[in-house]
């Protein structure tokens, strides 16, 4: 008579504390590189065989985090490409399923992990607000938004300011011209985003709203 096995050990989720998601947070948005913030995560779970469990699950899950799917049928969005300050910017567009009559437009300006899923859902979500978004890929001039977010962080610090803001007036032009637009046009950022639409409000005095979740403030002029 064979003896019956031992049962399994449960699976256990890491515990993630809080001071695990600043970290990452800055990791993500701020100035902590990759090497800093796993030695900041080892310290924080005890071990870096916890901090290799744990990275993966306090990375964004776009897919899961996702509020409008790609494939809402109360939006219609599409990648588009359009006139930038010097040359073609990317973006992607969206607008309600069931528009009539022209609608205000809103820019939704990216993090520093350049035009993502996430950011995608946002202007999906705007567009259910009743307007016309778009979210340009402001890293368009290097090539585009890589599908790796610590390459598109790395690249970040090759984006000239000039260039980023000059494509920002450009976008708020093509919108106030868009067929499906009424000509007024606000503009809403997250992060590196946020300085971006702060900078926008500041050398765009027909934009009608900014909102900055926060990011640089515009320098002040001597």
């Amino acid at each position: 008579m064979t003896k019956p096995s031992p049962a399994s050990p449960a699976v256990t989720r890491p515990a993630i504390t809080q001071a695990m998601i600043d970290a990452y947070d800055e990791y993500t948005h701020l100035t902590l590189d990759r090497r800093r913030f796993m030695e900041q995560l080892t310290r924080l779970a005890g071990s870096g065989a916890a901090a290799a469990a744990i990275a993966p699950l306090l990375a964004a899950n776009s897919a899961q985090a996702a509020i409008v799917a790609d494939d809402d049928p109360r939006v219609k969005g599409e990648d588009i490409s359009y006139p930038g300050s010097g040359g073609e910017m990317k973006g992607y567009l969206v607008k309600p399923a069931d528009q009539t009559g022209k609608l205000g437009t809103v820019i939704v300006v990216h993090e520093n992990r350049g035009l993502n899923p996430h950011i995608r859902d946002v202007a999906r979500r705007v567009a259910l607000e009743g307007f016309v978004a778009l979210a340009p890929d402001f890293m368009t001039p290097l090539g585009g938004t890589p599908a790796d977010e610590n390459r598109t962080r790395d690249l970040f610090s090759k984006l000239d300011p000039a260039q980023v803001g000059a494509n920002a007036v450009a976008t708020v032009a093509f919108l106030k011209e868009h067929a499906d637009g009424n000509g007024k046009v606000g503009a809403v950022g997250f992060c590196w985003g946020g300085g971006t639409v702060n900078t926008l409000a500041a050398n765009t005095p027909d934009l009608a709203a900014a909102v900055a979740y926060y990011g640089m403030q515009p320098k002040a002029d001597d």
